[in-house]
């Protein structure tokens, strides 16, 4: 001990030591034994007045020599009648006096016959939770296991390779195009084949542990020890539909274009069903979506331009050009300037700063490098092209929230509309002042908190992109204009399959590219060629800005970097 220091007692542990003396003492025991025995059954052994001590009593204090007159403090009574003990004890007749008669040794408790509880109401509350689908009886999996071995009889060895897989698929009563999911769930990629020993292990546990589409679906996607899928586990999946649909048959001959194609579907994928904007999707966010319904359709139609949701190569021929054309440098990034030049400076120098903040991309490469990436401009076009869905309006949401309180404030909507109000008036057109076009927001999202909008408020009006474009798009902000309101309602309320804006946007876009491209390559004997779409496509993959060392050569199957023009796997981080 360092010279000096006095040793000082620890209170808590004295304490600690004089209650565990205490409680071992025997008289502390039988006290606590009487306390419990008359805490279990009140009202027994009730003694009766003018009763003796029975044997075995707790021993009462003696009552105290009474003090000599003169000797009491002042205030303090005089000695009363003495009270009988079993009075003393009885809490009816003195609450606040403490029990003074305590068994002195152990008694037989006399306990109740407890009778069976009725059965718990939860117990009859049927299960509805089933996170990996809801078990269906009709299933005989001997039966499916049946048909999968005599499939598997038909080839080699029985061993299926994944020109087989398409059968098995149907034998496991599949759509067609699960057939590489199938596959690489097996563990096929490994060995080049498929044992029909290892295929029949994998299907039976998977019969027995997922009950409907999604949980099989992501169950043979995901990684092992996940139950969710990342954007890398569905390359797999799209690899194979590159190679196998006729469709996209013209890719076969080129090749460098399969990564891209890969990316922009994974994307539109993540865009639609992962509404969480986690990075990862979960059996119920793919039990939600229609995506399981589109890849059931790619077996039914050979033109995958009509799945327009997720599969369209027209749609991806549109974004890659529209990328093409703002990344001049070919640094396979584009930043703050070249995306102000899109759709010819139409946004606010305010909102895309805020696309560049981090609010809606992915990675800590924006805000280190102040760049974005393919993926992320792939999310970026179709929210800006098409504000009535509900990911593109969170998109709007976040960038319009600051302060990322959850509201739009009335600060937040002047912070963007001053800019407007600026451009405006550098066209020599009157901008109508700040509190004039509150109202008129006001009015139309008519939110339910007066000062602040929400993004369930916009959600449920019907002009969410008349809202947006009025804080942030100065082009679309004078469309709007020029339309009547009743015309912008019958748009919102047209009912029907009508096509999506981005649909609109898209087709017209492609409508258009194709149209250059045709120019740009007359027959030798100057009439005008008539291609096939496929040849149109064929010549627009050959064509100046496909020639141009925008993309490398894609990797091995599996081995796609979908990230390679954004950020490392290390800077990934959930929105």
């Amino acid at each position: 001990m360092p010279p000096g220091k006095v040793l000082q007692p620890v209170l808590k542990m004295k304490v600690d030591e004089l209650f565990l003396y205490w409680l071992s003492e025997a008289s502390t025991q039988r006290m606590l034994q009487d306390c419990l025995r008359r805490i279990k059954a009140p009202g027994r052994d009730q003694p009766t007045p003018g009763d003796g001590e029975q044997p075995g009593a707790w021993p009462t204090a003696p009552l105290a020599a009474p003090r000599p007159s003169g000797l009491e403090p002042p205030g303090t009574p005089g000695p009363g009648p003495a009270l009988p003990l079993g009075a003393a004890s009885s809490p009816r007749n003195a609450p606040h006096v403490r029990g003074t008669r305590r068994s002195a040794g152990t008694r037989v408790v006399q306990t109740r016959k407890e009778e069976p509880l009725p059965p718990a109401t939860s117990q009859s509350i049927p299960t509805f939770y089933f996170p990996r689908g809801r078990p269906q009886d009709s299933v005989n999996v001997d039966a499916v296991i049946s048909k999968i071995e005599s499939t598997f009889a038909r080839f080699p060895h029985e061993r299926a390779t994944m020109d087989d897989m398409g059968l098995v698929a149907k034998a496991c009563g599949c759509p067609l195009y699960w057939k590489g999911p199938l596959f690489y769930g097996a563990g096929g990629e490994r060995t080049g084949s498929v044992s029909v020993h290892k295929f029949v292990a994998m299907w039976r546990k998977i019969l027995q542990n997922c009950h409907d589409d999604a949980a099989k679906f992501v169950h043979l996607l995901m990684s092992p020890g996940c139950n969710y899928l990342v954007q890398e586990d569905f390359v797999p999946f799209l690899q194979d539909v590159v190679n196998t649909h006729p469709g996209l048959s013209f890719l076969k001959e080129a090749s460098e274009f399969h990564s891209r194609y890969i990316t922009t579907v994974i994307q539109r994928i993540f865009y639609a069903v992962n509404r969480s904007w986690s990075g990862r999707i979960t059996c119920a966010e793919l039990r939600r979506s229609s995506f399981l319904q589109n890849v059931a359709l790619l077996e039914e139609e050979a033109d995958i331009n009509q799945l327009t949701e997720f599969f369209s190569y027209e749609h991806f021929y549109v974004i890659y050009c529209k990328f093409g054309e703002l990344d001049t440098d070919h640094d396979l990034l584009i930043d703050a300037d070249d995306l102000a030049r899109h759709n010819d400076h139409a946004l606010s120098t305010k909102m895309i700063d805020r696309i560049f903040s981090g609010a809606v991309t992915r990675g800590r490469k924006v805000q280190k490098e102040g760049k974005i990436s393919y993926a992320d401009f792939v999310w970026f076009l179709i929210s800006e092209e098409d504000k009535k869905t509900p990911t593109s309006i969170e998109y709007w949401f976040r960038c319009m929230d600051l302060d990322g309180d959850g509201a739009l404030s009335m600060f937040e909507l002047e912070y963007f509309y001053e800019e407007q109000c600026r451009r405006l008036d550098s066209m020599a057109i009157e901008a109508l002042p700040f509190q004039d076009c509150l109202c008129q927001m006001l009015d139309l999202v008519k939110p339910r908190t007066e000062g602040k909008i929400t993004l369930q408020d916009l959600k449920r009006c019907k002009l969410a992109n008349v809202f947006f474009d009025t804080f942030f798009n100065i082009e679309k902000y004078l469309d709007h204009e020029q339309k009547e309101q009743i015309s912008l309602l019958r748009d919102g309320d047209s009912g029907g399959p009508e096509l999506s804006d981005w649909e609109k946007y898209a087709a017209e876009e492609y409508d258009i590219l194709v149209a250059e491209e045709t120019a740009g390559e007359p027959w030798e004997d100057g009439f005008e060629a008539e291609l096939s779409p496929v040849e149109q496509k064929l010549s627009a993959l050959r064509s100046p800005l496909a020639q141009r060392p925008f993309f490398e050569a894609p990797s091995p199957l599996g081995a796609v970097d979908l990230y390679e023009y954004a950020c490392g796997d290390e800077d990934l981080e959930p929105l």
